[in-house]
């Protein structure tokens, strides 16, 4: 009697629990499919749909993938109810992380997720860097995802090339959906990156020593001597001030002064060679008033 009771109006709370052989994408038949191989949906038998509209699954339809031989276990959507009866068909990737072969039993289980609010990334290849935007390209990538589960390493495909992305880390859980969502990215440093060295730049020793090309000190040098008490003691060592200026040669134009006291102000005070009077001989000598004479006034005649 229950028996009958329980078919008539079967229990909406029971989730959807089975098993189905596994097959990756390529053995689909038909057409070759890079839609589903590039995300993070599978394929399943229209059977499985009609029992899911029976049961009370919510909607996104998200399963919870189980390999239960290593119990190891993913997350993913569905994208299609079009496979053979007792079969479904995943991305390689996804039969990757689960360690499975072509027909290897996995049990499928609805599930409910929590909305992604974050999520890290390591990318598994120093070639990511290359992408201008990486960002970007992540989030077009994931259109294709319905959900990200903590462990998983996912493949992604931009200009002909597979990268695979390591899920380091989600929030709010370990597995969340990300349909409809404002998520958060982060990189972590590519497997295999090091940080460049920071060399610092070697000065090159210089040909010629500006010393060298400096005059030596002559003629009169002001304070050169030795210096004595009026009281006859000795003089303490040091008390001589060192920072008296010395005074050098002239200077010399073109020659900078390496050894120029900081905050002492020098003028050139050269004096220039007064040319005489005995060059200016043959110049005629300056008369004033020499000049002609003009009335404003027209005389009458």
């Amino acid at each position: 009697m229950f028996n009958g009771f329980n078919m008539m109006f079967p229990d909406h709370s029971r989730p959807f629990n089975t098993t189905y052989k596994c097959y990756s994408v390529s053995m689909l038949p038909g057409n070759e499919r890079q839609d589903v191989e590039n995300g993070g949906k599978i394929i399943m038998p229209p059977s499985a749909l009609d029992q899911l509209t029976r049961l009370n699954v919510e909607y996104p339809m998200l399963f919870k993938l189980t390999n239960n031989k290593i119990n190891r276990s993913t997350h993913a959507g569905v994208l299609e109810f079009v496979a053979d009866e007792g079969k479904i068909y995943i991305p390689y990737w996804m039969m990757h992380n689960l360690l499975l072969d072509e027909g290897d039993i996995v049990q499928i289980e609805s599930v409910s997720l929590p909305v992604a609010k974050y999520s890290k990334f390591q990318p598994q290849s120093v070639e990511f860097l290359d992408i201008t935007n990486p960002k970007a390209v992540l989030e077009n990538c994931l259109r294709n995802f319905a959900c990200l589960t903590t462990g998983d390493l996912i493949a992604i495909k931009y200009n002909n090339y597979t990268y695979e992305l390591s899920v380091l880390e989600t929030k709010p859980g370990s597995a969340v959906t990300i349909i409809e969502c404002d998520m958060n990215v982060e990189f972590a440093p590519p497997v295999g990156y090091t940080e460049p060295e920071k060399r610092a730049k070697e000065e090159e020793p210089m040909a010629v020593d500006p010393a060298e090309l400096m005059p030596e000190p002559a003629g009169f040098v002001a304070f050169k001597g030795a210096g004595s008490r009026l009281d006859g003691k000795k003089k303490k060592e040091g008390s001589v001030s060192e920072s008296a200026p010395v005074h050098r040669a002239n200077y010399v134009r073109g020659i900078p002064d390496y050894d120029h006291p900081f905050g002492l102000l020098r003028f050139d005070r050269t004096v220039r060679k007064v040319e005489s009077n005995e060059d200016k001989t043959d110049e005629d000598p300056f008369e004033a008033f020499k000049g002609a004479g003009f009335s404003l006034k027209k005389s009458r005649k």
